[in-house]
């Protein structure tokens, strides 16, 4: 079976939905409000998890309330946790706003998250074990580079969500195998407005690059081939939280697996179709059966 290691985040979602959404300085009154286990290294672990791969968290999370039900959602979606270290404070938290059209806006509070700023012992071996390695930008970037370098050293396929956004070194650049923005980070990134000229920039700087598109679909381009665009299901959104994570987690698996290029975007692309007709982040994340019945080639 495929094997998923994942560096990354676990926050505790504070989900409140509205309307509209505040301008600043404004009040609205929202309908309703939840805690979710979310982040988006959680959230791409459970995705891959419930996608079929063996799936691995290295991580932290706070000796709170919030972080032993963040350990018990990843172990109930079949993540292993022997990684996802406890440390003293709180856990983290992503503070978000959902409006009547899914949309959403966050806050994120690191936390515990904000430990993890090395690997630890053993954290080596588990990504030498594994097929793939995700990594987003969640936790500090020390600990992102140190990941990719160790995969690279072990012949470990590295995917990095560049999320939240930030402008990414030379030496993380260097050891990432496929760079998964979507269009507002493949745009910041690059200064270039129109996503496939971002693509083509970013091309230059890692050897694969996919920018999501929203309800549009995707854009896969690769050094030495034609540039690839798939569309997404069309479905009418509740809550796009975490439709993101479900699509790189669920791609990556499509990718272990061995699935052709254009095959394994548009099966992540019905996984992520079924996350945003539900409300929140990882309870909305599909089964393999959900997907491989929502998936046309």
């Amino acid at each position: 079976m495929t094997h998923i290691a994942v560096l990354g985040s676990t926050n505790m979602d504070l989900v409140t939905y509205v309307m509209k959404a505040p301008q600043r300085g404004e009040t609205v009154t929202g309908r309703e409000f939840c805690t979710i286990p979310g982040g988006k290294g959680a959230n791409q672990a459970i995705a891959a998890a419930r996608a079929g791969a063996t799936v691995s968290m290295i991580g932290a999370v706070g000796n709170d309330s919030f972080g032993l039900r963040l350990r018990d959602t990843l172990e109930h979606s079949g993540v292993d946790t022997d990684f996802l270290r406890t440390v003293e404070g709180p856990s983290g938290t992503a503070h978000i706003v959902v409006d009547d059209e899914g949309g959403n806006s966050i806050v994120v509070i690191p936390g515990a998250n904000g430990t993890v700023d090395h690997l630890s012992p053993g954290d080596e071996g588990l990504i030498t074990s594994a097929d793939t390695l995700l990594l987003q930008l969640e936790i500090p970037l020390a600990a992102v580079v140190a990941g990719a370098e160790a995969a690279r050293r072990h012949g470990v396929r590295t995917v990095l969500t560049p999320s939240p956004v930030q402008p990414l070194p030379p030496e993380l650049l260097a050891v990432t195998d496929l760079l998964v923005p979507n269009q507002y980070e493949a745009i910041t990134l690059t200064g270039r407005t129109d996503p496939r000229e971002a693509a083509t920039a970013l091309l230059e700087l890692v050897p694969e690059v996919v920018v999501t598109l929203g309800a549009t679909g995707s854009l896969y381009l690769a050094r030495g081939v034609d540039p690839l665009v798939v569309p997404a299901p069309r479905v009418t959104a509740v809550d796009t939280t975490g439709a993101g994570d479900t699509f790189v987690g669920t791609l990556a698996v499509a990718l272990a697996e061995e699935k052709p290029v254009h095959e394994a975007l548009s099966w992540a692309a019905a996984a992520a179709a079924i996350s945003v007709q539900r409300a929140g982040a990882s309870v909305s994340m599909p089964y393999r059966p959900e997907i491989d019945a929502r998936y046309t080639a």
